[in-house]
């Protein structure tokens, strides 16, 4: 008669698991050029033969396997790749720079690949001022709407797709100033022109 499993048996096999879907899906995100971390863990899942589980690992467990992947098998041609994206990132952000950006997602955490777009953060209470300074400029874009929350609660905010020569998408989202001064922001999540041009030295 098959000896039952313990809970912490349990427990060590689904973290198991966990972690080696991280790293199937963050070899996905690496090699096939994926960059929706939902969509790289559920084609992970299928190749490992586990389509149904319930123990898929966090955006951050993949972007933790993700970094050690780059670092492995992408040393010679990733950092060439993260600087680039970094330095399209601060030319964006030196233009809007009346609206205070701030620089998130993969391009800041050093996960990014060919393939990932720049996301920034503008602050303003004049929902209408980044899409006529846009229109000013004549800077072509494609507009939209975004859910953040702001405060506490959630809120609709306009967001706006600008795409470069080199084909990379730059997502702005525009926030109410008082969302600047919340504190939810930190060094490691949110990055200003000043913190990007650190990173870039």
């Amino acid at each position: 008669m098959p000896k039952e499993r313990t809970p912490r048996e349990y427990a060590n096999k689904r973290d198991l698991m966990r972690e080696q879907l991280a790293h199937q899906a963050a070899k996905l995100m690496a090699e096939d050029g994926i960059t929706d971390h939902a969509f790289a863990k559920r084609k992970a899942a299928r190749q490992l033969g586990a389509a149904d589980t319930q123990h898929l690992p966090s955006n951050n467990e993949v972007d933790d396997a993700l970094h050690s992947y780059r670092a492995l098998y992408q040393r010679d041609s990733h950092p060439g790749i993260l600087y680039q994206l970094r330095e399209e990132a601060l030319t964006a952000m030196h233009m809007l720079a009346e609206f205070h950006p701030y620089l998130t997602g993969s391009v800041l955490s050093g996960t990014a690949g060919e393939q990932s777009d720049i996301n920034l953060m503008l602050f303003s209470d004049d929902a209408k001022a980044v899409l006529l300074f846009l229109l000013k400029h004549n800077i072509e874009f494609e507009d939209g709407e975004w859910r953040v929350r702001v405060g506490g609660h959630e809120e609709t905010v306009p967001s706006y797709t600008l795409t470069s020569e080199s084909g990379t998408q730059t997502h702005i989202i525009v926030l109410p100033e008082n969302a600047r001064h919340s504190g939810s922001r930190h060094p490691e999540t949110h990055a200003d022109i000043a913190a990007v041009e650190g990173l870039l030295t």
